[in-house]
């Protein structure tokens, strides 16, 4: 068991405690005098249509997870060691949230932190990384947390919409799962003790994009007041709305199906559309075609990523604070071809790698933008940066803070050392168990005396945002938010420190590489 938390007194009686909702009533449990409920039916939906509400007489449980949507396959990630997993159990009834909260006074009013899950738009869930327990984070902030599943992969994401005007949304009904959540919980989150005026939507990777989707999304509007995008979500990649097609004309065929008979998809056992999702999905690979996953663009439902389709003048008002992991990808602990440890690389050694992978022409160059960059770390360390989503977040935060009359946006990249493997960069997740205040219980991510103290800098900057859309607090250094050219990044490290435009000339040195 990787989480070192302690036993605590768990209190869970018949009327103790239970909370009401607009779908009924709810019997959670209470831990060291704070509640928690698991597994909260939030909506129901038919396989390819959007989501309804749903209601139950009497009280139900809420103290086991909700299941998660199933996925083709689940695989353990290479990474599983880094960021630790919880494999729950999978199901199409599937759209279930939780929620970790001080109190259930009605009138406390406290910030509300949703937290839409990582894995692209094809797997995971809202309990699947350990550092996703939103206990810590809520006694830390004095907030409610919420984390939640939803449709993924070909369950929320497949264009039906040539089979019929039934399945004119069916592209979309994975993020139409997530403004649902967020309309329970604008119903309902007070008597949970929370302001439903006060909701900040964060998430990571997938997640990030799924921020950034509820920001195109009209649907959403009113629903949430701040933004965070945590390595995920700045570029623009449209869905290839023909492959998309082509995607769902094949499977329809492996399945035996017709636009005559396209009804029965709705019933087709589980296993079969799986095996003809995967199926197609091999096909189509090879022939060079894939099938990108995710909200479709269409004008109407959902306006597609704004640096692509433009900036939605009704989500101008929702502050955003966005960045990246150091090495995301592209860390040492993930991919190291040197056979050793980069803190053991000699200069002359450094040098040679450098020429090998950029050109033996920009090393001089490369060294002398990251000393400037980064004159803490050791010189080893630009083999590792990640190019791709640290540009692509300068590209978005600046895109956005040129909008006129838009609110502020915040920068920050996360650069602390694990001392995995004798010195690892940080890596694509590393990020959330400190904002969620867990990673003191991560393996690979506690150093004493450090880790405490950065989650403790990290998760207070992402409660003083969902508090005031601002970041600022008192164990940080004065964080300016990004203007069209300048774009003050918060360094979380041993010392965290901000660096004004501190990577531009290393950014316009280095090639796009990582994620």
């Amino acid at each position: 068991m990787i989480m070192r938390k302690l036993t605590q007194q768990v209190i869970c009686d018949y009327d103790d405690p239970v909370a009401e909702t607009r779908s009924g009533k709810v019997r959670g449990q209470i831990v060291e005098g704070a509640y928690q409920f698991r597994g909260i039916k939030y909506a129901q939906a038919k396989r390819f249509h959007f989501p309804e509400e749903v209601s139950w007489e009497g009280t139900k449980e809420a103290i086991n997870y909700g299941y998660c949507c199933p996925e083709p396959t689940t695989n353990v990630p290479p990474d599983a060691y880094l960021d630790p997993h919880f494999y729950y159990p999978q199901d199409e009834d599937c759209l279930y949230l939780n929620i970790w909260t001080p109190t259930l006074d009605p009138s406390a009013k406290k910030p509300v932190m949703v937290w839409f899950h990582g894995g692209g738009w094809f797997m995971g869930s809202g309990v699947e990384m350990y550092g996703y327990d939103g206990e810590n984070l809520s006694a830390f902030g004095d907030v409610v947390v919420v984390t939640l599943n939803h449709r993924l992969n070909i369950l929320g994401f497949m264009d039906l919409s040539a089979y019929g005007d039934e399945y004119k949304y069916s592209a979309n009904c994975g993020i139409a799962d997530l403004v649902q959540s967020l309309k329970w919980v604008h119903e309902n989150i007070e008597n949970f003790g929370g302001d439903p005026g006060s909701v900040t939507i964060m998430g990571q990777s997938g997640g990030g994009s799924k921020v950034l989707s509820m920001l195109q999304t009209p649907a959403a509007d009113g629903l949430f007041h701040k933004a965070v995008m945590q390595s995920g979500g700045p570029t623009g990649s449209p869905a290839d709305k023909e492959t998309r097609l082509e995607f769902t004309d094949r499977v329809v065929k492996f399945l035996g199906l017709t636009k005559e008979t396209i009804k029965e998809i709705e019933t087709v056992d589980w296993y079969d559309l799986a095996e003809a999702y995967m199926e197609v999905t091999k096909e189509m690979g090879q022939e060079g075609k894939r099938v990108n996953w995710g909200p479709q663009y269409d004008g109407d439902y959902f306006f597609g990523h704004p640096l692509v389709y433009g900036w939605r003048e009704e989500s101008k008002c929702i502050p955003i604070l966005g960045g990246s992991i150091l090495a995301e990808f592209t860390s040492n602990a993930l991919r190291n071809p040197y056979g050793k440890s980069k803190n053991d690389f000699t200069e002359e050694e450094t040098r040679k790698y450098i020429g090998e992978k950029y050109g033996e022409d920009k090393v001089d160059d490369i060294i002398k933008a990251f000393e400037k960059a980064y004159p803490e770390k050791k010189l080893a360390d630009v083999l590792f940066v990640d190019t791709s989503l640290r540009k692509g977040f300068i590209e978005f935060l600046k895109a956005r803070a040129s909008l006129e009359g838009a609110a502020p946006c915040y920068s920050w990249l996360m650069t602390l050392e694990s001392p995995f493997k004798n010195g690892s960069l940080p890596w694509h997740n590393f990020d959330e168990a400190f904002m969620f205040h867990n990673a003191e219980y991560i393996e690979t991510t506690y150093i004493p005396g450090v880790t405490e103290r950065l989650q403790d800098q990290v998760a207070g900057a992402w409660v003083a945002f969902a508090r005031t859309g601002n970041p600022n607090h008192e164990l940080l250094p004065e964080w300016k938010a990004v203007t069209p050219d300048t774009v003050p990044t918060m360094l979380f490290d041993r010392e965290c420190r901000v660096g004004e435009n501190h990577d531009k000339e290393l950014m316009e040195i280095l090639p796009k590489m990582g994620f």
